[in-house]
């Protein structure tokens, strides 16, 4: 299924340019239209799904297993590339813009002039092992929820 006003969709589908760098039958990887280093690519699932969320985990799995490949890969061309970030931006307030996921693939390099995140201090250890009981029981809440 394709949302009809998305913009990777459309890509997909062919009705809007992209500079592919890789397409299988799950997925494809095309450059960023707006790079933050020059090789800054998309791993998209060929199939819509709005964020994490929608998307089930053999396709997660894919989408991970091709930019992992493709981050390999940068590091074998012309392109700069002394590092790489693979970036998950999902929902509005973690700074998704399209609504397709997709993990960005960013080859980095010193001085290249990204910034990604901010310094943090240490957590508290009873904070962090009250996250960290938070998750389980999503867990065990999400092993529910798919069983049904």
């Amino acid at each position: 299924m394709h949302a009809d006003d998305c913009v990777f969709c459309q890509i997909i589908r062919g009705r809007l340019p992209a500079s592919y760098a890789y397409a299988d039958e799950e997925v494809v990887a095309f450059m960023d239209l707006r790079p933050l280093t020059p090789g800054h690519l998309l791993v998209v699932p060929r199939e819509h799904a709005s964020g994490l969320m929608d998307l089930d985990e053999a396709g997660g799995l894919h989408v991970w297993l091709v930019a992992h490949r493709l981050a390999r890969a940068l590091r074998h061309t012309k392109l700069r590339c002394e590092g790489v970030n693979l970036l998950v931006a999902d929902g509005a307030v973690a700074g998704q813009q399209v609504f397709h996921a997709h993990l960005h693939v960013i080859p980095r390099f010193e001085a290249d002039g990204v910034r990604i995140g901010t310094e943090a201090p240490d957590g508290e250890r009873a904070a962090l092992d009250s996250a960290a009981a938070a998750v389980r029981a999503g867990l065990r809440r999400l092993a529910v929820v798919e069983s049904d």
